[in-house]
């Protein structure tokens, strides 16, 4: 007799519980890589090209692209999103997967679910003007809007889980060793 997969918030509870077993046995099972090449496209355009990444030292193939622009107003086309938009945009996609899976761990099951990520940043600091302004954001905020079977506790529970465990949360949040180094081709 097969087993009846039970989904919530469209995600197989039973991969899930799976996917934790693996790794709780073997923790290398949960090592992940991820690899991407972004090239130039002209102005203020480029590509990324997602070749695949590797989880338990198994190599997975992507094969996805994505575009990134400036608005005009920064010497762009206006034809993609500029990374900063994709920054909050994979801030919001990383919380929010978690917060799905937080959700249906508890048994809470979602009809809607929206991240919006908001900051403002000073551009003197990235056009190097001023070396008292920061390049970067001084504050980033999430409002999360939820409609679902779930209490406001557990909402927050799920979103106190989701700050502790989210990659992306961690990396904006957190300092984090990048290394970068230049190679004339």
């Amino acid at each position: 007799m097969q087993g009846t997969s039970t989904t919530i918030n469209g995600l197989d509870m039973e991969k899930l519980a799976g996917l934790v077993e693996a790794i709780e046995r073997d923790p290398r099972a949960g090592a992940a890589g991820f690899r991407v090449a972004t090239s130039w496209t002209g102005g203020a355009a480029s590509t990324t090209r997602v070749f695949d990444w590797a989880i338990g030292g198994e190599r997975k193939v992507r094969g996805f692209e994505f575009k990134s622009d400036e608005p005009t107003e920064l010497l762009g086309d206006a034809s993609a999103p500029n990374p900063q938009e994709l920054l909050m945009g994979a801030l919001n996609a990383c919380m929010m997967v978690g917060f799905v899976a937080g959700c249906a761990l508890k048994g809470v099951r979602l009809e809607s679910l929206d991240f919006v990520c908001e900051g403002e940043l000073d551009l003197r600091g990235f056009l190097g003007l001023s070396e008292s302004v920061k390049p970067g954001y001084e504050r980033i905020h999430i409002e999360v809007r939820v409609r679902g079977d779930g209490t406001p506790a557990q909402y927050e529970e799920v979103m106190e889980m989701v700050r502790k465990t989210s990659p992306n949360y961690f990396n904006i949040t957190r300092p984090v060793v990048v290394t970068a180094g230049v190679k004339a081709v």
